[in-house]
């Protein structure tokens, strides 16, 4: 008695440094005996011994077991399920959730078959705080799951993303899956380049997630995907699917309203539909999509142009007398507000301009008036900064924003030397969205 009495010690040392409790149990006749109490269990009248294992598994844990595990710790506790389970493994184990001080704890229990067979030995082990790191890595592998597949400027999926889609319908093609379907519209935003250039990358990446809100708002029901700087591809799926042509059109007339409005993003986009018949691969059906999106993009660029230069057929004409006080209220009210720096103004209609006076004779021009004072203008303008100039100008008069942040550029002066300047300009449109007059103040730095 006294040699198996010390065995249960040192087992006890051995489990005290390995569990939070440990009972020893007699398989059949559930007589059990606490070998490293568990001290969670004093405040419930768990007792130190007692005669069934079994029952008295369900009676005190169900006092602090966690509600929605309570079914599983009865099963889990039946006499012939840990029997049959320990007849195929000499260990059975299994977690549940206990409140704990009015906290949830994540508990492990491990029932060990002794060498006997006749006995097993039950380990309770607090994990909380495994259980804790293996969420937090869980989050942390999701989030990266996440950064590798979604678009970190937009919230969209990216191309790595549109990679795997595209390799899973790419399969179902192949596999010659019947009653499959899906459409594609590949979407490319105007100008972008030419945003960058004129108006800083700041302002490129928001109009990209501004042109990324129009398409997720337009298509609800499919997967977005940003495959390039400027690029969305839309796979059409659902209800999407099925209104695709009132979708498209939406869009295209919301691009088309950007840019008489001057303000918002132009999309350009092209749709295509998978042909079972013909179609073997994905890229069929994207390519098509491609070509069609820049067919529109082209459209896109010559409304404006075609308007603009329909209006340049009257430069010959005299400007009216009423279209000349026009330009002047315009130009006088720029002056209030312009704190002393240059200011001009163009009817677009008939090319002719009013520019001030101090800025006629600062940098030898030939009037207050002119016709084609853009053209002269030019001729002032540093070679070296000639090209930024006059794609940030290009952009203003035919792209779908209608400011012009500060532009810097060197202009030379009537004495032949070069001033740095910086430049804000604007359109104004008419009624039907077509520029009618451009202007804006000059600021030597």
């Amino acid at each position: 008695m006294e040699k198996k009495q010390e065995g249960f010690s040192q087992l006890a040392i051995t489990l005290l440094n390995h569990y939070d409790g440990a009972y020893y149990v007699d398989i059949n006749t559930g007589h059990y005996t606490a070998l490293v109490p568990y001290k969670a269990f004093k405040k419930l009248g768990v007792p130190f011994t007692g005669d069934d294992f079994y029952s008295d598994s369900v009676k005190f844990l169900s006092k602090c077991v966690h509600p929605n595990d309570l079914e599983s710790i009865k099963k889990i506790s039946d006499k012939n399920t840990i029997i049959q389970a320990l007849a195929k493994s000499d260990v059975y184990s299994h977690i549940f959730r206990m409140i704990i001080d009015e906290k949830i704890v994540h508990m492990k229990r491990s029932l060990l078959l002794c060498p006997d067979t006749a006995h097993a030995i039950c380990c309770l082990e607090n994990i909380e705080d495994d259980f804790a790191k293996k969420e937090e890595q869980k989050k942390n592998l999701e989030s990266a799951e996440r950064m590798a597949r979604f678009d970190e400027l937009t919230g969209v999926r990216n191309k790595n993303a549109f990679k795997e889609y595209s390799e899973s319908i790419d399969d179902k093609i192949k596999s010659g899956e019947k009653n499959f379907s899906f459409g594609l519209i590949l979407c490319d935003m105007n100008d972008l380049k030419l945003m960058n250039d004129t108006r800083g990358h700041n302002f490129g990446d928001e109009a990209i997630q501004r042109a990324s809100r129009i398409i997720c708002n337009i298509f609800t029901h499919s997967p977005v995907f940003r495959i390039g700087g400027d690029e969305f591809v839309v796979i059409l799926s659902g209800e999407d699917y099925k209104n695709r042509k009132k979708l498209l059109e939406k869009l295209m007339n919301e691009s088309l309203e950007n840019k008489k409005a001057r303000s918002g993003p132009v999309i350009a986009a092209g749709m295509s539909v998978y042909k079972p018949d013909s179609d073997k691969s994905f890229s069929r059906v994207f390519n098509r999509a491609d070509k069609l999106m820049y067919k529109n993009k082209k459209e896109l660029k010559s409304i404006f142009i075609n308007r603009l230069s329909k209006d340049t057929d009257k430069i010959d004409v005299p400007i009216t007398d009423e279209r000349k006080r026009q330009l002047d209220a315009i130009f006088g009210a720029l002056c209030t507000v312009s704190d002393g720096g240059y200011v001009y103004l163009n009817d677009l209609r008939y090319d002719f301009s009013r520019w001030s006076f101090s800025l006629v004779t600062d940098f030898s021009m030939p009037s207050e008036y002119m016709y084609q004072a853009d053209k002269l203008w030019e001729e002032n303008i540093h070679p070296d900064d000639f090209k930024v100039y006059r794609e940030a100008i290009d952009m203003v008069l035919y792209n779908s924003d209608a400011h012009l942040l500060p532009l810097k550029y060197r202009a030379r002066k009537a004495d032949g030397t070069y001033v740095l300047l910086t430049t804000r300009g604007f359109v104004l449109s008419d009624k039907d969205g077509d520029p009618e007059y451009f202007g804006g103040i000059i600021v030597p730095l």
